[in-house]
């Protein structure tokens, strides 16, 4: 059987860009909750993000000309040449056909898609300008880490909204695993964006100042950006060109229930967990933490707990959300949360819930990890991602025997 090894982590966030500074800000449960920069919040009640600084992305391009890509796009390729960084992969190795790209996401391009809106606005189809229509497609983002990166191999971008990165990692599992392919980048990006600022806030899901998962006072989300990839390769590949192995990509399950637009549906979200567990050939009982989707909302940390509590009959293990440091950041959010899980397993500590103050009764024995990492080496861990339309991914990482 053809396992997945997990050899290379490249976080590109708004608490840290890098393997080292993402696990350092993730065990110190930093925050990366600032006021908005990208657009003219001044319109909006709430005017906070988590936006990646300017310094965080630049010098991880090696190959990319920043002028004709967008922001997304240079998300993706910066956390994939950091990704290959890490793993310490020598490209010149790898049969470049043999080598994939698949990024997820949710927006696309939206802050290009922003700016031609204005231009349209302004001055009609013929001011819109060429170099940006260039920039628009979604596509680019997958496109963007091969040409980064001089892949030759399939480039895919799936938009399956907030679980796209898992969506993705799926997908690269099954490339690996059938022999299509030896070496696959895989996660997602998504930049800040006025639009989607003013959809949460339009729907009552945003937050105002602080997000705070599985707090009985919760409200709501907030924003976040950044570029999350994973290099991922078969054992037989890693072990041949001696690299260092994280963990073990155990295997996924992914389902839609298509039962409402944005309303989680908690049967819909126990089955992908079962599916999950017995892909990967696990057991609930197996699973030492849970890196929840835990926006924030009522509604989504109420429903993800009671799946959860069903599946792992009442006695779940520990489940805590890096969105309360990172904000959500849409279609790399479950990016974010598998490289969490790999540093989990691999540097012995637990993320934190930050700004965890209320315990919510309604949500039973669930442990959020409140406010401190917690010193645990978990073999097991589950990453949980759901998204509008019932689009639910789970991605299972083990621990090398």
């Amino acid at each position: 059987m053809v396992q997945v090894a997990v050899t290379g982590l490249g976080p590109v966030s708004s608490i840290g860009t890098g393997a080292e500074a993402f696990a350092g800000a993730l065990r110190a449960g930093r925050s990366g909750i600032s006021p908005i920069t990208s657009f003219n919040a001044s319109g909006f009640p709430y005017r906070n993000a988590g936006e990646v600084p300017p310094d965080q992305m630049g010098p991880a391009l090696g190959r990319l000309d920043p002028k004709r890509w967008g922001r997304s796009s240079r998300f993706a390729a910066a956390a994939a040449r950091l990704a290959v960084t890490d793993g310490r992969l020598d490209l010149h190795q790898v049969e470049p056909a043999r080598a994939h790209a698949v990024m997820g996401t949710t927006s696309g391009e939206s802050q290009v898609l922003e700016a031609l809106t204005a231009q349209l606005v302004d001055k009609g189809f013929a001011g819109m300008e060429p170099a940006l229509l260039r920039q628009l497609p979604a596509s680019h983002l997958a496109h963007a880490v091969s040409e980064e990166l001089g892949l030759r191999g399939e480039s895919l971008t799936i938009a399956t909204a907030c679980s796209a990165s898992n969506y993705a990692i799926g997908y690269a599992y099954d490339l690996l695993v059938t022999g299509d392919a030896d070496v696959v980048l895989a996660g997602g990006a998504d930049s800040v964006c006025r639009w989607a600022h003013a959809g949460f806030y339009r729907l009552g899901a945003l937050t105002e100042a602080a997000c705070a998962p599985f707090d009985r006072e919760r409200s709501g989300i907030l924003t976040g950006e950044g570029g999350a990839v994973l290099l991922l390769e078969t054992f037989g590949h890693a072990r041949w060109r001696g690299a260092r192995i994280y963990a073990e990509l155990l295997g996924y399950g992914l389902n839609c229930d298509a039962d409402h637009p944005v309303a989680p549906d908690e049967r819909s979200i126990a089955a992908c967990m079962r599916m999950a567990h017995r892909n990967a050939g696990v057991k609930a009982a197996d699973v030492d933490w849970i890196c929840a989707h835990g926006t924030g909302t009522p509604a989504n940390d109420s429903v993800e707990c009671k799946a959860v509590l069903d599946v792992f009959d009442g006695q779940p293990p520990p489940m805590s959300s890096i969105k309360s440091m990172l904000g959500h950041t849409m279609g790399a959010a479950s990016g974010f949360g598998a490289i969490a899980s790999v540093l989990a397993i691999d540097r012995g500590f637990l993320p934190p819930t930050i700004n965890w103050r209320n315990p919510d009764p309604e949500l039973g024995a669930v442990d959020p990890v409140p406010n401190a990492a917690r010193d645990v080496r978990p073999r097991v861990v589950q990453n949980n991602g759901f998204a509008f339309g019932g689009n639910n991914a789970i991605v299972m990482l083990g621990a090398v025997a």
